[in-house]
């Protein structure tokens, strides 16, 4: 257990790393609801959300898409190039950069977070921070100190995965069970969010036509 007030992240020393697939190949699992157009059109709509959420921390996109990468430079985010290392290599890659540039916590979040309003409190304290999805199975946020080496093994169970890892290290883990960081979107019931937890417009509007109101 921590006692007393936890460190403040800086934008100095403090980092959110997105990966952030080709939009035009995004959401594939969506295809029963949406049209590639609007699959397209969703997917940067929540890439641009979860870059917001940074707030004044510096947001750092890892791709090996040229469009992507364009993208995030207008949206004020360095891109990190990562050419066939897939989800867990190009994030790897992305922490080990900017550890190399003196950052020391990376905050690492899925790209599909709609509900996304602010991750810079995540990054407070020490050791592994985690938000797991909705259904405790992956992981939708994570962070963790930039040099320790963290591997990550994002996919099914990826939760139960990191969870170990932050362990094997000898990390202190917090879990955090947020509602909107939990939220991601996947498969077309995704896109029926809860107006409790007060969705996008954009995310309204993607909703298949009959589709009920949550």
């Amino acid at each position: 257990m921590l006692d007393g007030p936890l460190p403040r992240a800086t934008s100095a020393t403090t980092a959110l790393l997105v990966p952030v697939k080709a939009f035009a190949q995004a959401k594939q699992r969506l295809a029963p609801a949406l049209d590639p157009a609007n699959r397209e059109a969703l997917a940067r709509a929540m890439a641009a959300t979860v870059l917001a959420a940074a707030g004044d921390l510096r947001a750092v996109v890892v791709c090996d898409d040229e469009a992507v990468r364009a993208w995030a430079e207008t949206e004020g985010a360095e891109a990190i190039w990562t050419p066939g290392l897939g989800l867990n290599g190009a994030v790897e890659a992305g922490v080990a950069h900017l550890a190399r540039r003196g950052v020391e916590r990376v905050v690492v979040a899925h790209a599909d977070l709609p509900l996304a309003t602010d991750i810079t409190w995540l990054a407070d304290g020490d050791g592994v921070t985690l938000v797991p999805d909705r259904h405790r199975d992956g992981t939708n946020v994570a962070c963790v100190p930039a040099a320790s080496g963290f591997a990550f093994a994002y996919g099914a169970g990826s939760f139960t995965a990191h969870r170990a890892e932050a362990t094997r290290l000898g990390l202190l883990v917090r879990m955090v069970p947020d509602a909107a960081l939990s939220w991601d979107v996947d498969v077309p019931a995704d896109l029926e969010v809860p107006a409790a937890l007060h969705p996008p417009p954009y995310l309204s509007a993607a909703l298949p036509a009959g589709a009920p109101c949550p």
